[in-house]
């Protein structure tokens, strides 16, 4: 019963090990056989581990029971599948479906429901654990299906997000691709929008930090909004009060000073880059996607021990992401530690004569859109310890730009 499910949770807390509601609904899955229950929680603990390791299907196919069920048609797909940019647990799994298929946001809301709990009533039914058991199969197989999961993806990766150190929120994304299944399944919505506003809606809430605090009400509130207005006029009333002109001159520059080389706004900025194509610093033909994927350095553009030497001790400060560059490993090791203004120097002086002191841009043009793409003042050659602040305030600017662009372009 649901007193012996929840007896037991407690004691199991009492003893140190942190369960949540994810882990509570799926002991509720698990514990029922007239609904299938069962056999759900099988779907969602096997995809969520085919998912990280594709080499375990030979293991999966050992349960017959298991492979005799409509699930396993949904997801054997994933033995072929090398994408780790969205690898869902259990957890992930159950809530987009989750809110998918019930348009709630709060997880313990699912348990209650399948328990047979109606909310205006107050009362148990049969007939509502019958119908919640329903929908959430229903939800686990759309999540599973091949076609969606991977063009869901496809878009992600298209708005520049192509790699899983790109991504700062799991929870985000979750509403990404809950957004996705809404908009395919929405017959008023022109189908060849849903990808556009699902990129949109995902930068948009990685810069706003939409559902970073008290995510489950805030994707409660919002799948409530989107059912009663609609998707599109939900979303040009976010993007108005949210993305304003004074965000992206005055509210992005001052997210930009950070030392966390993992923030979303930095991501976000090297998302911008790999959706138009550029190349690293002081590079033709090695695209930011390149050394995002492969292998590449972050560059400091004041290097970091020029600073130190030069009175600029404090790591948070000469750690700025807006000193921050990807390079090609041996271009990183050419400039070493030399102030800005002497390896710029190199790099102007010998493009004027056709050759590359860094790297292999030989054309003046080419090196100038070069700094443009990696938002680097056009003036950086004059530039030495004494203005380095200055250099920080001019290139979180020109970082602000460029991700508002790239916002705009998606």
């Amino acid at each position: 019963t649901i007193d012996e499910v929840t007896e037991i949770f407690i004691r199991i807390n009492s003893q140190g090990a942190k369960l949540n509601q994810a882990d509570f609904a799926m002991s509720k899955i698990a514990a029922n056989t007239t609904y299938g229950g069962n056999m759900l929680r099988k779907a969602i603990d096997y995809f969520s581990h085919l998912a990280v390791q594709p080499e375990w299907y030979s293991d999966m196919c050992r349960d017959a029971e298991f492979v005799d069920s409509e699930y396993f048609k949904s997801m054997k797909w994933l033995k072929d599948d090398r994408e780790d940019i969205f690898d869902a647990s259990y957890s992930d799994i159950l809530r987009i479906s989750f809110m998918y298929k019930f348009g709630r946001g709060k997880l313990k809301d699912l348990v209650s429901l399948l328990g047979g709990r109606d909310f205006e009533t107050r009362e148990y039914k049969e007939a509502i654990a019958e119908e919640s058991f329903r929908l959430l199969k229903d939800g686990v197989v759309d999540f599973m299906n091949q076609y969606s999961h991977q063009n869901f993806i496809l878009a992600i990766k298209s708005a520049g997000v192509i790699a899983k150190r790109l991504i700062n929120s799991d929870i985000t994304l979750d509403f990404a691709y809950t957004l996705y299944l809404l908009l395919k399944a929405d017959p008023t919505l022109d189908n060849k929008k849903v990808d556009q506003y699902v990129q949109k809606w995902y930068v948009l809430s990685t810069l706003t930090s939409r559902y970073i605090t008290s995510p489950e009400s805030v994707m409660d509130a919002d799948l409530r909004a989107i059912k009663a207005k609609g998707f599109e006029q939900f979303f040009k009333e976010v993007e108005a009060a949210e993305l304003s002109e004074t965000f992206w001159t005055i509210g992005l520059v001052q997210k930009l000073e950070t030392s966390a080389i993992n923030s979303p706004y930095f991501n976000l900025f090297l998302a911008a880059q790999i959706y138009n194509s550029e190349n690293a610093l002081f590079s033709k033909g090695t695209k930011i996607s390149d050394l995002i994927t492969i292998i590449g350095d972050v560059h400091h553009i004041f290097p970091k021990n020029y600073l130190k030497a030069n009175g600029i001790t404090q790591k948070n400060h000469y750690n700025q992401i807006a000193n921050f560059t990807y390079l090609d490993t041996q271009v990183n090791k050419d400039i070493s530690d030399e102030a800005p203004n002497v390896y710029f120097n190199k790099a102007f002086s010998a493009v004027l004569n056709n050759e590359s002191a860094y790297g292999n841009i030989k054309d003046y043009d080419e090196l100038i859109a070069n700094l443009e793409q990696n938002c680097i003042p056009a003036n950086i050659s004059e530039m030495t310890f004494a203005d380095y602040d200055t250099f920080l305030k001019l290139r979180r600017e020109m970082m602000a730009e460029k991700i508002m662009n790239y916002y705009n372009s998606l």
